[in-house]
């Protein structure tokens, strides 16, 4: 991969390439610098509905792994970032999607404009990023969706909206908008990698996993005491969602949050490594 700047560099760089890879095909395309990695979450019912639950950053990442998630995302305009939830319906709509999902997008903030990536056909982990938002259990969508039941007419998704629950009137979900989101959500991995190493997974023995939730800071582990981490196992093993009233305060709950953890054991974990980022 070659980044040009100008025509002359591209010239070069188009033969230093070629030569390195004789008869591969070639891709060229617009770098984004500072671009963000910005996330729809997105439900489809049997009958044609569409609906997006706001969204996540997911922008933080190394090798290409996110570290951190939030919601709601605040670098895009919020006009912007609406037209990304019309565009994520339409989509769920268009190839006749049913299910929870995401429609991610890479949005250049100098210029305000998005592209789209993919579409994830299924639950991500940083799914209670937009639980904690919404109010709307994602698991539990997915079993209404699959009893065939509307969107319109599931309580969570009403109450979201701003509807009475005891009602099934229809929702417009590409016209009407659910009012504004008063709160933040941050997430934060934790991993089974060595920070003093180059993040290199680790495996082994845990002797203690410690951690207490609170009113602010949810958290949940894969692993309990006297348990252990194999070699072929994905280095991911915890996840914490904080929450505030913005985004500085659920910053402030996750900081706190990671310094009361306690792993011990065999592994590693970069647990200072995000306090410090944070």
């Amino acid at each position: 991969i070659r980044m040009s700047a100008d025509d002359d560099e591209l010239k070069s760089n188009f033969f230093q390439v070629q030569n390195e890879v004789p008869g591969s095909p070639m891709f060229m395309m617009q770098l984004c610098k500072n671009a963000r990695h910005l996330e729809v979450q997105i439900v489809g019912d049997e009958h044609g509905n569409a609906v997006a639950l706001n969204g996540r950053d997911c922008s933080t990442q190394r090798r290409f792994q996110k570290i951190f998630e939030e919601g709601p995302p605040t670098i895009a305009k919020p006009d912007t970032f609406r037209q990304m939830e019309k565009a994520a319906m339409r989509l769920t709509q268009s190839i006749g999607y049913s299910g929870a999902g995401t429609v991610e997008y890479l949005y250049n903030a100098e210029n305000d404009e998005f592209s789209f990536l993919e579409l994830n056909p299924r639950l991500q982990v940083e799914h209670p990023v937009t639980e904690g938002l919404t109010g709307v259990n994602l698991p539990a969508t997915q079993l209404q969706v699959a009893m065939g039941i509307p969107l319109s007419n599931m309580p969570q998704i009403r109450k979201f909206y701003g509807k009475d629950v005891n009602e099934n009137s229809p929702i417009d979900f590409q016209e009407e908008e659910y009012p504004p989101i008063n709160k933040h959500v941050l997430a934060a991995r934790i991993t089974a990698e060595n920070p003093d190493e180059g993040f290199k997974p680790t495996s082994g023995r845990i002797d203690r996993v410690k951690f207490q939730s609170s009113s602010s800071v949810w958290g949940y582990f894969s692993i309990t005491n006297n348990g252990g981490i194999h070699e072929f196992a994905d280095s991911q093993f915890g996840h914490l969602f904080a929450s505030g009233v913005n985004r500085e305060e659920a910053r402030k709950a996750l900081v706190l949050a990671l310094k009361e953890i306690d792993v011990r054991g065999e592994i590693r974990n970069p647990v200072e490594y995000l306090v410090k980022l944070l």
